[in-house]
């Protein structure tokens, strides 16, 4: 005589396990894991909307080529700046990839501003989503787009005859150079933002710091023909230290690279600190 079959004793275990997780949920992921994931996210929707509209991308190329077609070619001519030796269309190039990188970061603020007016920050801020993460996927979406920047400005440069360098890890380190210098003037923007509230305001400030910062870095001449206390200012810009990172990468030029992208790299975190702090302030 045949047994009859013995039931499968794997469906009273995956009846227990089911009424387990009915009783006791699954538990979340850590937040440092989710964290990545956001903020990578949050970068590609901000890199979205330059997909819909490329005209910031043509426009903004034009201040740099004018900077090294008239104000380069120019000043190489008359010899007027010591540079060590280096022609000064090629000592300004970097000088010029680092302006155009803080001039698209420091207006990033305004963005904000208008999120907030139509009614998009609160939206994102009920998320769980870190504000952190809000404010780092922002800054780091601003260093890809001055990084497009930074290679209109390379292109120009290597058609004028600047002598760059073509090496792979020399140009990664620009990379990071530019997207960190951004982030850092992106998340100024935006706690500038958090402070004045205002569109018209933020637009105030930030013309009023563009230039000090500029002609306050060694973007368009070296540290030693500027009088002391500029010289002073200088050593505190991180302006100054992206241009001295990208200058040694780029030209080959004698730089303190470790020391560069640790004041860099410090200053985004700072940056970011700073503007999530002020983001709940902004949103009210």
């Amino acid at each position: 005589m045949s047994e009859a079959p013995a039931a499968p004793p794997a469906a009273s275990a995956d009846r227990d396990h089911d009424l387990g997780l009915l009783l006791r949920p699954p538990g979340a992921r850590p937040g440092w894991r989710l964290l990545p994931a956001r903020i990578a996210a949050l970068c590609a929707v901000e890199l979205q909307k330059l997909s819909h509209d490329r005209t910031e991308l043509y426009t903004r190329a034009v201040q740099p080529a004018l900077w090294l077609l008239i104000f380069g070619q120019t000043f190489t001519r008359i010899k007027a700046i010591p540079t060590g030796g280096t022609p000064y269309v090629d000592y300004l190039a970097p000088g010029i990839i680092a302006q155009s990188a803080m001039f698209i970061a420091i207006f990033y603020g305004i963005q904000i501003i208008w999120e907030r007016d139509a009614g998009v920050l609160n939206k994102l801020l009920v998320t769980p989503t870190p504000r952190s993460a809000l404010i780092t996927g922002k800054a780091f979406a601003s260093g890809v787009k001055a990084l497009i920047q930074a290679v209109v400005v390379i292109v120009i440069a290597a058609v004028l005859g600047v002598a760059l360098t073509w090496n792979p890890l020399r140009l990664l380190g620009v990379a990071a150079a530019v997207v960190l210098g951004s982030a850092f003037f992106s998340c100024l923007s935006m706690t500038i933002a958090g402070i004045v509230l205002s569109r018209d305001r933020l637009m105030g400030f930030g013309q009023a710091i563009t230039m000090p910062l500029f002609f306050g870095s060694n973007a368009l001449y070296p540290l030693s023909v500027m009088p002391g206390w500029l010289q002073a200012v200088s050593k505190v810009n991180p302006l100054s230290y992206q241009v001295d990172a990208l200058r040694g990468l780029l030209l080959g030029t004698p730089a303190q690279l470790a020391t560069d992208f640790a004041v860099l790299a410090v200053a985004a975190a700072l940056g970011i600190a700073a503007a999530s702090s002020l983001l709940g302030r902004l949103a009210r």
